[in-house]
């Protein structure tokens, strides 16, 4: 609780800095577009400037235990962030969860995806996208959910995998998969499927998709790093990421 009160002090003192700091973001493919604008008001109202990257919460695991000079892990799951910190790459004590993540079943094409998932077991479910699941807690949560549902064998033929979700997304908006299990973010904007057709699938058919920050070890002096993870625990920035489906 001391450090995160230090948190908040830091960012509170962040309003008048003369000297703005750069933090450099590992983020979960999943969070690009509520990270995007989190980043945004950061700027604006601390002048600290986020520098992020996204992509899978595995291959970020291995970039950080090789000596990627991340300060800050924003990942998709709340495993990868306490290994780091058991390793000694992340600051102990500093990890929480800013997120819950919602994983839904996507078409790009209206009407194709009813609001029960029974597309699934029609013939016209085609091939489907996912993130690899070793890689990213979003392609997990689909095979316990096809698991579930007892279609993973049947279907698994039909898998178009992506690295992270976010190709996942690309191989369903482009039609080279007519489906794809994605992030809730990635097609809501305003609290509303922004397009194509949608079924938000049922917390109770996959473990909860919790995400982790945690402070790295290069970024425990690191002035923006220490502003950043106080901000996100702020109500302007938990105000974005509500907007785009995740529970917190």
């Amino acid at each position: 609780m001391k450090f995160f009160r230090l948190l908040f002090a830091v960012g509170a003192l962040a309003l008048g800095v003369s000297h703005a700091a750069e933090v450099t973001v590992a983020v979960a493919a999943n969070f690009t577009a509520p990270m995007q604008k989190i980043a945004e008001a950061l700027e604006r109202d601390t002048g600290h400037k986020a520098v992020l990257a996204f992509g899978a919460t595995g291959k970020f695991y291995a970039q950080i235990k090789n000596g990627a000079p991340f300060h800050v892990l924003m990942s998709a799951d709340n495993v990868t962030s306490g290994r780091l910190e058991k390793e000694g790459f992340a600051v102990p004590g500093t990890r929480f969860i800013y997120a819950s993540g919602r994983l839904v079943l996507w078409s790009a094409q209206p009407g194709l995806v009813d609001d029960k998932g029974e597309v699934l077991r029609s013939s016209k479910a085609g091939h489907i996208a996912l993130a690899d699941p070793k890689l990213a807690p979003y392609g997990t949560a689909a095979i316990e959910t096809l698991t579930r549902l007892g279609l993973l064998q049947r279907l698994q033929p039909r898998f178009v995998q992506g690295e992270n979700i976010a190709q996942a997304y690309q191989f369903a908006a482009t039609g080279n998969a007519p489906l794809g299990f994605v992030a809730l973010s990635q097609v809501m904007v305003g609290g509303r499927i922004s397009k194509g057709s949608a079924w938000v699938v049922p917390a109770s058919l996959h473990a909860p998709i919790l995400q982790d920050a945690v402070l790295l070890a290069p970024g425990k002096d690191n002035p923006a790093a220490l502003a950043l993870m106080g901000y996100l625990r702020g109500e302007k920035a938990r105000a974005i990421i509500r907007s785009y489906g995740y529970e917190i």
